[in-house]
């Protein structure tokens, strides 16, 4: 009953992925060249557009009941995203120095937390489940997404390139303010005051450089930072579930979900 919800919400990702990757200039996803790279910008941003238009009317042909409430969460949560991203490209153009851990947060929920708790709730909303319910779910999944965010912020740092798809230290490379890198500028120890100085220059494309800003990010508590923020999210996203699915034989596929978000190293 619920496969088309499930497209949609997945259209939906993959809209936010295809107009990410030309605002960031990312050249690689999933071990391929970005589309952008491919058929360039306005193909990119055009073929993003279909996706979204096509997520709405798949909601507006479903005959299920619960069709009009998800459709218009999932109009709330790309306006989210879309304000997330705003915030993301925003600080970008910004001083190391004067971006905030804790807007960075709202950012990072706004961006990934809204999408999954989004999914999770039209679930629920599907299944008939009651508002209560429904909103602990969301949240469960926004958690469940930030310990995503977090954990993909340290792969993008720290992960195998064979395994992860993307350039080894491609985020650092662009000098992105992502979780770590904040947590390591904010921390206020001598290591914070490297990575600002390496982060105020451009790249040299040297592999020195990217070994350098890692190494500071570490040295100054931004990896630490990451892992125990992400483990602490995850055991909060686990109190939400709790309280929609109180039995863990019924909360199988998000229990699943939960631990593939907290092994992953991809």
């Amino acid at each position: 009953a619920a496969v088309r919800a499930a497209a949609a919400v997945e259209l939906v990702h993959n809209f936010t992925l295809l107009h990410d990757d030309v605002m960031d200039r990312d050249a690689t996803r999933r071990h391929r060249p970005t589309a952008w790279t491919v058929f360039g910008d306005a193909d990119a941003i055009l073929a993003g557009d279909a996706l979204q238009a096509l997520a709405l009317r798949m909601f507006a042909a479903d005959p299920h009941p619960a069709s009009a409430a998800a459709a218009t969460r999932l109009a709330d949560c790309v306006m989210e995203l879309c304000e997330g991203q705003h915030a993301d490209t925003a600080m970008e153009r910004r001083p190391p120095g004067e971006v905030t851990l804790d807007e960075t947060l709202v950012m990072a929920e706004a961006k990934t937390g809204a999408l999954l708790g989004c999914a999770c709730a039209v679930g629920a909303l599907y299944a008939g489940a009651a508002t209560e319910d429904v909103e602990a779910l969301d949240a469960f999944g926004r958690e469940a997404g930030m310990a995503f965010q977090l954990i993909d912020d340290v792969i993008g740092i720290w992960g195998d390139p064979r395994h992860t798809g993307k350039p080894a230290g491609a985020d650092l490379a662009a000098r992105k303010k992502s979780l770590p890198v904040v947590a390591a500028l904010t921390s206020g120890t001598p290591a914070a005051a490297e990575l600002a100085e390496l982060y105020t220059g451009p790249y040299d494309e040297k592999k020195e450089d990217l070994e350098r800003t890692a190494l500071a990010v570490e040295r100054a508590g931004g990896r630490d930072w990451a892992q125990a923020q992400a483990a602490d999210r995850m055991a909060r996203a686990m109190q939400e579930l709790a309280r929609a699915v109180p039995e863990p034989e019924a909360a199988g596929g998000l229990l699943a979900l939960a631990e593939f978000v907290t092994r992953r190293s991809t």
